[in-house]
């Protein structure tokens, strides 16, 4: 009777203690600490597949497990920071998540659902982007600000870059028929992870490519950016040259891009400038010197300017074309803020370039920065009279507000100042969050079991 109760109780004792053993290899296992906070083997599993819902590139355990190991240091430091989620803002961002699904909060869950991916996972990761949001707005967001000259840089870039008009593609096409999705997907992610070359491409086109391209190495002839359908335009369009295209899923098949070349031209008015300047009538060339010598910008100008009578002093922005050919000549070699003096023989002319504007952004502000200096004069470009085919009607009302919108030879409009600014706002924002969130990565204590 004793042995009997001896081994009674050394079953239950040794099925304690296998408790954590088999813990250890379940669902619930821990895979990594962060700070202490454990991440679970059931996490990642179900955050691999939210990302293969999502559609979201590296699908795979590593790089959920990242994710999830940011997701704690993101919500760690929010806490730090005594930031929580209400009911309020997480029933907000769920509703805001499925809304870009087009779908309502309930209807988004259960969607998941059926491809296995639990509620609860979900709301976790709307949670993390709520709180982080947060974290960026109250830490990075007051420190960021977007000057008037990065504008006109990214403006400026924006007219110098080529408009793609055509695209020298080569194409990969996976079959995946019914119940060999998964297994075409998983190729072609994998080909998108590692091929880093045409040569690549094209030896995996005649390898796994179903379409008459493949002994090719998937190789397509020039191609119209206009004869490709939307969608796919937008896409190649993001991509650099000599680069693979994500996994496109379409009926049938998952297909692969390589860009290998493409031709464009600039937009039209591309090279045409605007030039503001000041001119100042002198008595002789000597005068304009000394002035020169002193005088650093358009505005120290105006100061010298004081020390003459009468209206000798003009600020003008003008076309390059429109401007009188020998001032023309001069500007065309000075930098901003530079200056020359034209000798007439009886008298001088001093000229300073203020400012050289692409004339598609061209916004003119003939102002002075100092107060209490003359305002300058604006000369207006001399226009030819209006012709009968000028003559107002609805056809050129039509063609003018499609050329002012930059439609009139397809190209795209150029964004506006507002656009520009918000566009290197959220970059400058993004590069911020990105770095603190390095920071947390550097300063936190991580393990795996």
């Amino acid at each position: 009777m004793r042995r009997i109760a001896h081994a009674t109780m050394m079953a239950v004792f040794l099925g304690t203690a296998a408790l954590p053993a088999l813990a250890q290899q379940g669902p619930l296992a821990p895979v990594a600490y962060v700070n202490n906070s454990a991440v679970t083997r059931y996490e990642v599993a179900q955050r691999v597949r939210f990302m293969q819902i999502l559609r979201a590139p590296d699908a795979n355990p590593d790089a959920a497990l990242q994710a999830l190991i940011d997701d704690r240091l993101k919500m760690q430091a929010a806490e730090q920071m005594d930031i929580r989620v209400t009911d309020e803002g997480l029933e907000a961002g769920l509703a805001e998540f499925a809304g870009r699904a087009g779908l309502d909060t309930a209807g988004f869950a259960a969607a998941l659902a059926s491809e296995g991916v639990e509620r609860q996972a979900w709301r976790d990761f709307v949670r993390v982007s709520v709180a982080w949001r947060e974290v960026i707005r109250q830490r990075v967001v007051p420190g960021i600000s977007v000057s008037d000259r990065e504008i006109e840089q990214e403006l400026k870039q924006e007219i110098q870059t080529p408009i793609i008009t055509q695209v020298l593609l080569s194409e990969l096409v996976i079959p995946a028929p019914p119940g060999q999705e998964a297994q075409a997907q998983a190729i072609a992610q994998r080909l998108s992870e590692t091929v880093r070359s045409e040569a690549q491409f094209a030896a995996a086109a005649r390898q796994y490519s179903a379409v008459p391209t493949a002994p090719e190495g998937g190789r397509l002839p020039w191609t119209s950016i206009d004869n490709l359908a939307p969608g796919l335009r937008e896409i190649l369009l993001r991509i650099p040259e000599d680069s693979i295209s994500a996994p496109l899923s379409v009926q049938g098949a998952v297909v692969l891009f390589y860009l290998r070349d493409t031709r464009g031209r600039l937009r039209a008015g591309a090279s045409d400038q605007t030039v503001d300047y000041v001119e100042l009538a002198l008595p002789s060339a000597a005068e304009g010197a000394q002035i020169l010598s002193v005088a650093d910008s358009c505005d120290q100008v105006y100061v010298q300017a004081n020390r003459f009578a009468g209206d000798v002093i003009q600020r003008h922005s003008l076309p390059l074309s429109a401007v009188p050919l020998d001032v023309a000549q001069r500007l065309a070699s000075l930098d901003p803020d530079e200056g020359t003096v034209i000798d007439y023989g009886r008298g001088a002319r001093l000229v300073m370039l203020c400012k050289r504007t692409p004339t598609l952004i061209d916004e003119p502000d003939i102002a002075t920065t100092l107060p209490g200096l003359p305002t300058p004069a604006r000369r207006e470009a001399v226009q030819p009279p209006p012709s009968a085919a000028d003559a107002p009607s609805a056809e050129n009302a039509a063609s003018d507000a499609a050329a002012a919108a930059g439609l009139s030879t397809g190209e795209p409009p150029l964004r506006s100042r507002d656009e520009v600014r918000a566009a290197i706002f959220n970059r400058k924002v993004n590069a911020a969050a990105d770095a603190y969130l390095a920071e947390l990565r550097a300063d936190a204590l991580m393990r795996r079991p």
